[in-house]
């Protein structure tokens, strides 16, 4: 290779890898490895990024825009070559250049390590949002956490989960920028003292026992097809002081470093078990930290702008997603009257003009709280402006509501039963111009039942949002044979717009468009296939249908309500072989909290399933059973496009909104789901005919309840739930072990927190319309069609415009790459 670096403005592409492997890699061709050309190439990419980046900042700076910041502990932003290359139309340009330097493009983005940077959905959503705000020209900030270690990497072993430590930095992040130059200070523990100004007003200053620095790594997000390329900035945790002289001259070497270990702590893992106090305590100061550094990080742009702290509000629009970020309340308010020196009223007007809250949950427990011992020794002067918040909020319902001492304690931002607690969401609802749910459903019951006293007193701040996913990478990227096919089928304005695949729907009845539909089908099914072969050992048959659940492992969303479902199936073909039954292969995927053992228990279980049902030659492969290990958006590109059947199966009120039933919708899967989250839109969209539904509905759940749900009544009158538990308990799936899953059976028949014996019957005689539905191979394609038809809605361009519009009174800016 004789390629000698040059210019990367002037060079062309190739070239200007080569220029990258040598100037950044300190490679030349000839020893590369395959790594390093990724490098050398993702580099590359970045540097067109960033001269959108430079000219998007310089517009942003020089006109009078609003800025939409998106707060927000996850943001699980998946593999960045691909998508890059696709939003900026370069795909075929990388695919030719490294092909001239001998490499092979597919093979590079498969080497490249995904930032685990969350937990599941609510990450992805951020990580969604970010590139709809760019497609869209918003100008925007994500400001989040540089965790060191991610979520963990998942291995399955003799059927078990097993966390394996997620080292995404290990070999570099070519798409960071560290500012060293841009950092701020966090205080934490300590006391706070009060003094009178020379105005008479009561001044407060914190006196923290130690400090943090939060120092700024950014990450350029690139628009489609546009040049707006916005921010994704994320805090990494450092020492104030990184070494001790006097100790290590002491001969105390590791007291020495202490403060710097201390310190990196904040952001070297995400979410860590947060049962143990210390884990709670890490938990609380990870959200503060970031916090506090984000909105620090706002006024410094402020003031950068010359713009005056009272025009803040009309500068930056700040987006909690969840509660992870609401002590913002708080700091802002701290921020703005100890910091800035304004008045109680006046900070209090920009704290509620700026922030906005997005609620994701239904679930009491998943509404955060956090214990007031702990609270007050890590954040005292936070906690103190908590209580005046709170103090003034319960005056005003007081007043709104006389005599009214329960609303009055319901309301309280402290929890006042037991062991005090500070209310996270009640704080986020207080101190926020706007708070909404996800999907339409959910953000009806949020309004009735969890925030119900806040929607009464603040009826104009609740609305809906209801969550989309980016078409970008769950489409274009990780499904482009079906990309090819819309394209050459009703054009490419759908790439902007995805009502624009209503389109789809006159083609419907095509005959040829079916069969065009089927073989990238058949494409993408064998693709996984051979992933599960490669991964598990497990060999499935494309044809098969292909039943897929990938989700977090969680009781709620009911992977043992499948997992039921599988065993009765697979006794029924035991019995009578000649039954006919369509062959299906379920898959599932998905990792469970590290201290959740009933979560678990059902990974096992699904496991223990699988290895006696693919076992069995009786069946003659028309069952299969599949765990894929370690779910990830890597993955994901894989077994969204080749589902059959996608399991959106959650006890009626219980999920928020989901977005993997968006993912799958979008990609042509047909649906089997209650009337829970966004599968409500989803179909309402798609159609009834189209949607496989069953269950109880959330107001049939409420009402089971209130009379006293007993499953053991379930469970009598049904032979084959019967069966089914019996042979689990028996060891059946457990290699003859009859303790394994006892607590996991205990839970079911005597308490079934989330109904799966309720729904048992209904939901097998839904998968038996399913088998019959597959049968008829042309109506099943037209069904597919029509789902893909009618997925327009849930784009995350249309959430965005509707955040943009309705909450945060933003607007695009065009981006004129001319600008140096």
């Amino acid at each position: 290779m004789n390629d000698a670096p040059t210019d990367a403005s002037t060079a062309p592409f190739h070239q200007d890898v080569v220029r990258n492997l040598i100037c950044r890699q300190a490679r030349y061709p000839d020893v590369a490895t395959p790594h390093d050309w990724y490098m050398a190439l993702a580099y590359s990419v970045q540097g067109r990024m960033l001269a959108r980046w430079a000219a998007s900042t310089k517009t942003y700076a020089a006109r009078d825009v609003k800025v939409a910041c998106y707060l927000s502990a996850e943001f699980l932003i998946g593999p960045q070559l691909g998508n890059s290359l696709l939003n900026l139309g370069m795909q075929a340009e990388a695919r030719d250049a490294m092909r001239v330097l001998g490499q092979d493009l597919d093979a590079l983005l498969a080497l490249e390590e995904e930032p685990g940077l969350g937990n599941g959905g609510l990450g992805r959503l951020a990580a969604c949002y970010l590139d709809s705000l760019a497609t869209l020209e918003i100008p925007a900030i994500g400001y989040g956490i540089r965790y060191e270690f991610g979520i963990f990497d998942q291995q399955i072993r003799d059927g078990w989960q097993v966390e394996c430590t997620d080292k995404w930095l290990q070999k570099g992040n070519p798409w960071e920028i560290v500012r060293y130059d841009v950092g701020y200070y966090v205080s934490f523990g300590g006391h706070t003292e009060s003094t009178t100004d020379a105005e008479g007003r009561l001044r407060v200053r914190w006196i923290p026992s130690r400090q943090v620095k939060g120092v700024a790594c950014d990450m350029p997000m690139q628009g489609y097809r546009v040049n707006t390329c916005n921010m994704l900035r994320l805090w990494k945790s450092e020492a104030v002081e990184s070494f001790d002289f006097q100790d290590f001259n002491a001969g105390q070497y590791y007291q020495a470093v202490e403060e710097k270990v201390v310190s990196e702590t904040l952001s070297k893992v995400l979410y860590p078990n947060d049962e143990p106090d210390a884990g709670k305590r890490l938990r609380l100061a990870q959200q503060y930290f970031f916090v506090s550094c984000s909105l620090q990080d706002m006024l410094r742009l402020m003031d950068a702008k010359g713009t005056s702290i009272e025009k803040f509000a009309d500068l930056f629009a700040a987006q909690l997603n969840d509660t992870h970020p609401s002590i913002a309340v708080a700091e802002l308010m701290r921020l703005l009257i100890d910091e800035r020196l304004l008045s109680w009223d006046a900070a209090w007007d920009l704290t509620q003009r700026t922030l906005a809250y997005t609620n994701h949950t239904l679930l009491p427990e998943a509404l955060e709280t956090w214990g007031l011992p702990l609270f007050a020794s890590l954040l005292p002067r936070p906690l103190e402006i908590i209580y005046e918040i709170n103090r003034r909020f319960l005056d005003d319902v007081r007043r709104r509501f006389p005599g009214d001492d329960a609303r009055v304690a319901r309301m309280s931002l402290i929890d006042e039963a037991g062991a005090k607690k500070v209310r996270m969401a009640h704080l986020a609802s207080v101190g926020s111009h706007s708070v909404n749910g996800v999907a339409a459903l959910h953000s009806d019951l949020l309004k009735r039942t969890v925030l119900r006293d806040f929607a009464e007193m603040y009826p104009e701040r609740f609305l809906n949002v209801t969550n989309g996913v980016t078409p970008r990478r769950f489409l274009m990227l990780s499904n482009p044979g079906l990309a090819r096919l819309l394209d050459a089928t009703i054009g490419t304005d759908w790439t902007r717009d995805l009502a624009r695949l209503d389109a789809l729907a006159a083609h419907a009845g095509d005959a040829a468009f079916h069969d065009a539909w089927r073989a990238i089908r058949r494409e993408n099914k064998a693709a996984l296939a051979a992933r599960i072969a490669a991964e598990t050992g497990i060999a499935v048959d494309p044809d098969a249908l292909f039943d897929i659940q990938v989700k977090r492992i969680h009781e709620y969303k009911r992977q043992h309500l499948n997992a039921l479902y599988i065993i009765d199936l697979y006794n029924r073909l035991r019995r009578h072989p000649e039954l006919d039954v369509a062959p299906r292969c379920f898959v599932f995927g998905g990792k469970a909290a590290p201290g959740y053992a009933m979560a678990k228990l059902m990974i096992r279980l699904i496991n223990g399933i699988a290895e006696v049902v693919n076992s069995d030659p009786a069946l003659d492969g028309r069952l299969k059973v599949v765990f894929y290990p370690d779910f990830n958006v890597k993955n994901g590109h894989w077994i969204y496009p080749a589902a059959d059947l996608s399991e959106q199966i959650s006890t009626a009120g219980k999920e928020a909104s989901g977005t993997g039933n968006m993912k799958f919708m979008i990609n042509g899967a047909l649906t089997i789901g209650t009337l829970d989250g966004a599968n409500v839109e989803i179909r309402e969209e798609a159609g009834a005919e189209n949607f496989f539904l069953f269950g109880l509905t959330a107001q049939q759940v409420e009402e089971l309840k209130a009379s006293g749900y007993r499953p053991a009544d379930y469970l009598q009158r049904n032979d084959a739930l019967r069966d089914a538990l019996e042979q689990i308990a028996q060891g059946r799936f457990s290699r003859g072990d009859t303790e394994m899953f006892r607590p996991l059976l205990d839970n079911l028949v005597h308490h079934d927190p989330f109904l799966v014996l309720a729904d048992f019957a209904a939901y097998v005689e839904c998968q038996e319309q399913v088998s019959d539905a597959w049968r008829d191979a042309r109506q099943w394609t037209r069904m597919s069609i029509m789902n893909t038809a009618h997925s327009g809605k849930f784009s995350s361009d249309r959430a965005i415009a509707e955040y943009c519009a309705r909450i945060w009174n933003t607007r695009a800016v065009r981006i004129d790459l001319a600008q140096p």
